[in-house]
């Protein structure tokens, strides 16, 4: 894995701004988490991922409106590390000749920490709330998010940005345990200055 370099972290981070952005720069091949979400649950079966599959059989409400935050975060199949070792399978399958930033908040640092040659080659993102609450209110269309589709927008909202707060904080806590690189996002940098920042982690 000496030619894969990470960058995970928060949502709302940038993640994916930055690392298009070094891809676009470097020549790089980009490999988005987000993308292959729904080809990774359905390479997986109910014994290999449980949680993955007890929350594709849930209705919208049962996922983003009747359950706590803190009951989602613990139980959320991503969060858990569920089919990680599928991102490892498609990163193995690339050929190394070419360096690949992968990114997304799949990346927890203690299953990537394993995988690391040496240092300068992860980073994780971590977003100030108001960073954050800014971020998603540019991302946000006229029709709405997919929380529209459940019985109590607001609730679901709220629940989902609770639950993110409380994941960024528990990444954070762990990135320090380990000893890990990690940057804050607070919007005193421009996309292209932390992208530059990232590049210094990555020594490039």
């Amino acid at each position: 894995m000496r030619h894969v370099y990470w960058i995970g972290g928060g949502s709302g981070a940038g993640k994916s701004t930055i690392a298009r952005r070094l891809a676009e720069r470097y020549g790089w091949r980009l490999y988005a988490t987000d993308d292959v979400m729904a080809d990774h649950a359905r390479r997986t079966t109910a014994e290999e991922a449980p949680f993955l599959h007890a929350f594709m059989a849930m209705d919208m409400d049962e996922r983003w409106v009747d359950r706590s935050p803190e009951t989602m975060l613990e139980t959320f199949h991503w969060f858990r590390g569920e089919a990680f070792g599928l991102i490892v399978e498609d990163l193995a399958r690339m050929p190394p000749e070419t360096p690949v930033v992968v990114e997304g908040f799949r990346l927890l640092p203690r299953l990537v920490a394993p995988l690391l040659p040496g240092p300068g080659h992860a980073v994780w993102l971590f977003p100030t709330p108001e960073f954050r609450r800014s971020a998603f209110t540019n991302r946000a269309t006229p029709e709405g998010g997919f929380t529209r589709r459940t019985g109590d927008p607001a609730r679901a909202d709220h629940n989902i940005a609770v639950r993110d707060a409380l994941f960024t904080e528990r990444l954070r806590e762990e990135t320090a345990r380990l000893g890990l690189p990690a940057l804050t996002v607070d919007g005193t940098m421009t996309a292209d200055e932390l992208a530059g920042r990232v590049g210094d982690v990555f020594r490039i």
